[in-house]
Order: C-alpha cells, then structure tokens, then sequence
C-alpha cells in the first residue's frame, strides 16, 4: 500500500512538471540531429534539395519539440516498464517452482 503511494506521488510530481514545461513554453522547439544533419548537408552541397517527407501527421502534433522528445520517453519508459515487469514475473514464476519442489 505504501508503494502505491510513493509511485502516486512520483507520477503526480513529473506530471506537473510536464505541464508546468508546456504552459511556460508553448512554442518550444527542440533542434535535434536531423536539423544538424540538415545544416551539415546544405553546407557540403549548397544546391541540394531534401525529398518531401514519405509520412504526414494527421491525427495529433504535439505543440513543441520539447514535447514530442517527452512523449518518446515516456514511450520508452512504459516499454521499461512492460519488460522489467515480465522479467520479474517469470523470475518470480521460476523462484516459486524452486521452493515447491524442495
């Protein structure tokens, strides 16, 4: 009961910060590798035209850069989470096979 707490608390405290970040920043962007990768180019080949984009967001885009890199953490910590959790089942599966058989 304890833990639920805790956990409680921790997901109610980065989710204001989350919400705290968007409000105080609605027009973020966030420069990553590809805007790099782009400066780079056009510096090498001055003339060189990049392709159109072979995919469109049409159901939601997120209102600043900064963002989209939370939503693809918080992806990433829910897929840590799914595979600590299965692993930790089946460890515990296997734990509790051990004490039966003794």
């Amino acid at each position: 009961m304890k833990l639920e707490y805790i956990v409680a608390i921790v997901v109610l405290i980065f989710a204001g910060q989350f919400f705290y970040g968007v409000a105080a920043n609605p027009d973020s962007e966030f420069g990553g590798a590809d805007g790099a990768a782009g400066d780079l180019v056009s510096e090498i080949s001055p003339g060189y035209e990049p392709a159109e984009p072979w995919f469109q967001q049409y159901l939601f885009e997120p209102p600043g850069g900064e963002t989209e890199s939370l939503l693809f953490a918080l992806q990433a910590a829910f897929g840590a989470i799914i595979i600590g959790y299965t692993i930790g089942y089946y460890r515990g599966k296997g734990e509790s096979n051990k004490d039966t058989e003794n």
